[in-house]
């Protein structure tokens, strides 16, 4: 009898750690898509980011709150200050997040958790003063000159093990406080990492390193993945022949490159020693951001050297596998350009960072349709003195209407978004058995500002319901249809209206078949008229 009621026992805590496991955010493959899921439900990101000294007191924080549910946030990116909660070595001190924990929730926010640990912008500023006064034990990164910097270097144990503990310690009170209400969705393991001013460490420690055999964890993978590599990386492997044995430079040859590939590899190793360890007490996602790479800069002294960038997405997926994703900090243009980059080799598309701008709104929609986006995020979200009127606020609603319809869709090849300026006009895509041509509202003449030198950034998110059914959300588009299955049929439009979405069901707020749509010529929305229209075409000969 002892021995059934032990094995009960043990079935049913075996249970339970299943049934927890599996409610956790976690990532899940739909179709060709990897949706977030939260408390049970795929979950898109509506974010915004404080800027970097803004949790530093509840005083300080008070005011902004509003300000976030003014904009439709449904998600905050906050930074963990190693040096706030550790300021004397293991001694922690967590009540300034319990208190942001708690504000999340009664405003009904999640939370996404930037551990500003050993890296924040590639420096060491947020380190605690006991590491950052003790050299000898914490070592910091020499540039090739011999000169330290403020930046740890990832080639010391020491420097780990104190990292690592002080990470191991935040997951823990995070499962204590968070296992059951579960509003911290996402970790990020460090900040920016990369190497300045050098592309790569010349501690001895570093130096040694360099000199020994490429480990061959890295060529194993290498070799299994020569196939699929980004193309940038591969051309390196295969300028100096796809050579499997021997030092950095013996396979990479002698370079900038091969100094950026070798530090890559040790700032994986060590985001991926941090992120194993934090899942092993908490297995919530975890990723890692980049501060782009301007073209024709040199690693190190045109940016930070090494960081999870998509020319070294291989080096980063090697070297750490318990890091779910990379993603790009956006401060320049051609989004796309890069975003078509961190979507190679299946690695879900997150902007955890975005400069706050007047074009946040339609890039939000662009990536959340055109590459089924995990979130979207602006930096500094607090510091708009109107949130009211924030047009990323306006997109957010909508997107959140839209939630349900546009995750049922992942995967499917039944979602698309479109992003324009004036250098940008028209984009043209498939969807079912129709041809979109969608260009900017500005192409018409009709809006005042159509004259200006420069226009408004506007973008759109379509999505497919049924064989003849759409919702497009978004502001500043236009759009006309063609019948790519039978060309001879012209397409019409049966039905447009203006609407809601409440608990999944469609509200009509304005029939629009008449001027709104040109009797019937297109579909459209001037910038700045947010809104969500449900098309429905029909096709005649």
């Amino acid at each position: 009898m002892k021995k059934i009621i032990l094995l009960l026992l043990v079935c049913i805590t075996i249970n339970a750690q299943n049934r927890i496991s599996t409610t956790l955010p976690h990532l899940s493959k739909k179709g060709s898509t990897t949706q977030l899921i939260v408390d049970g439900k795929p979950f898109i990101v509506l974010g915004g980011e404080l800027g970097n000294s803004s949790f530093t007191s509840y005083e300080y924080m008070e005011p902004i709150w509003s300000k976030l549910t003014a904009m439709n946030l449904n998600t905050l990116l906050v930074p963990v200050y190693w040096e706030l909660i550790e300021p004397i070595e293991g001694k922690f001190d967590f009540a300034l997040y319990d208190l942001l924990i708690n504000e999340a929730r009664k405003n009904n926010l999640k939370l996404i958790l930037l551990w500003f640990g050993s890296w924040k912008n590639s420096m060491s500023s947020h380190a605690p003063a006991w590491v950052k006064k003790d050299q000898n034990r914490f070592p910091r990164i020499k540039d090739e000159k011999g000169r330290s910097h403020e930046i740890l270097t990832p080639f010391s144990e020491e420097n780990l093990k104190a990292d690592l503990n002080a990470f191991k310690e935040l997951m823990k009170h995070v499962k204590k406080i968070d296992n059951d209400k579960q509003t911290i969705i996402m970790i990020q393991p460090e900040n920016e990492i990369g190497m300045l001013p050098s592309a790569r460490d010349y501690h001895p420690l570093a130096n040694k390193k360099f000199e020994e055999q490429v480990p061959s964890e890295f060529i194993n993978y290498l070799i299994k993945n020569k196939n699929i590599l980004v193309p940038e990386f591969e051309a390196v492997w295969a300028k100096n022949g796809y050579k499997e044995s021997g030092t950095w430079e013996e396979i990479f040859g002698k370079g900038y490159h091969t100094d950026e590939i070798f530090i890559a590899w040790y700032y994986a190793k060590f985001a991926n020693a941090i992120a194993e360890a934090g899942k092993s007490i908490y297995p919530l996602p975890m990723f890692v951001n980049a501060a782009l790479n301007r073209p024709g800069r040199l690693p190190g002294s045109g940016y930070p050297s090494g960081g999870p960038l998509p020319h070294l997405m291989d080096v980063w997926k090697a070297g750490a596998p318990s890091i779910d994703f990379l993603s790009p900090d956006f401060y320049f243009p051609n989004i796309k350009h890069w975003c078509d980059l961190y979507t190679r080799q299946g690695n879900p598309l997150f902007i955890p960072e975005h400069e706050f701008n007047n074009t946040v709104a339609a890039k939000a929609a662009f990536v959340i349709g055109h590459y089924e986006a995990i979130g979207f995020s602006p930096f500094s979200i607090e510091s708009t003195d109107h949130p009211e009127k924030e047009p990323i606020g306006k997109i957010y609603n909508l997107i959140n209407q839209l939630t349900p319809i546009i995750t049922a869709n992942h995967g499917q090849k039944r979602i698309d978004g479109v992003l324009f300026d004036k250098e940008t006009k028209e984009n043209i895509f498939t969807l079912g058995d129709y041809e979109f041509t969608v260009k900017h509202s500005y192409t018409l003449g009709y809006e005042a500002n159509s004259k200006n030198e420069t226009w408004e950034t506007s973008g759109a998110i379509i999505v497919q319901t049924k064989e003849n059914e759409f919702y497009v959300a978004g502001s500043g588009f236009v759009i006309t249809f063609k019948n790519i299955k039978n060309p001879q049929l012209t397409v019409g439009l049966l039905k447009v209206d203006e609407g809601k979405l409440k608990n999944g069901k469609w509200k009509v707020i304005r029939h629009m078949n008449g001027d709104q749509t040109h009797q019937g010529r297109h579909v459209r929305a001037f910038v700045n008229d947010f809104s969500i229209q449900r098309v429905e075409l029909y096709n005649y000969e």
